[in-house]
């Protein structure tokens, strides 16, 4: 019996470890082959006003759409209770007073959480008749945020941002491979999400 409990905890262990070393390659990686769009995924926004980490993604996604990735920037992210912009306005506002041109953009206001985002994504995708993205999160984020989109029929790469608060110390960074460790596992065990930290949902 304790060679059985020992086993399980070991697979347990092995289990763990082997996810949060795969996130944190994951997200040492950059993908940019060209694709029908760009999506960012929504962080928090004030009154319309991106916060510091949706404002990287953001410029990341300009600088990709710069870069000749995709014809499309996709904003995308719902609205919190008493809140008057949902973060794909405000992420769409942004992008636009940067001066990319308003056929290029795309507001998705819709999601709670990257799984719901995702899914609203995915069913945008199907009105446009897209299939292909580059998806724009922070680093810790994509395996996961990849994951959920190919799992809703999207042929998906990850372009993660460097900028931001998410990135900017090892203490924050060894936080956040944590937090996604379990939210990725419990999206792969269940199939469902979780809100977390900032880009963490």
């Amino acid at each position: 019996m304790a060679r059985v409990v020992a086993a399980a905890i070991l697979a347990v262990v092995l289990l763990i470890t082997s996810t949060a070393l795969a996130i944190w390659w994951t997200a040492r990686q950059d993908s940019r082959p060209g694709s029908d769009a760009i999506v960012v995924l929504g962080s928090a926004q004030y009154n319309g006003v991106p916060s510091s980490i949706f404002e990287a993604r953001l410029e990341h996604a300009i600088a990709l759409y710069e870069n000749g990735v995709a014809p499309v920037i996709v904003t995308v992210g719902g609205k919190a209770d008493g809140d008057q912009f949902a973060e794909a306005e405000a992420g769409r506002d942004y992008l636009a007073g940067a001066g990319i041109p308003g056929d290029a953009l795309l507001a998705v206001p819709e999601g709670v959480d990257t799984l719901q985002s995702i899914r609203a994504v995915s069913a945008s995708f199907t009105d446009q008749g897209w299939s292909s993205v580059v998806l724009v999160s922070d680093p810790w984020h994509a395996m996961r945020a990849e994951r959920m989109a190919e799992d809703a029929g999207l042929d998906a790469e990850s372009s993660p941002t460097r900028q931001g608060p998410a990135v900017q110390t090892r203490n924050t960074q060894f936080r956040y491979i944590l937090r996604e460790t379990a939210a990725y596992l419990l999206y792969r065990a269940t199939g469902e999400s979780i809100a977390g930290a900032p880009g963490i949902g």
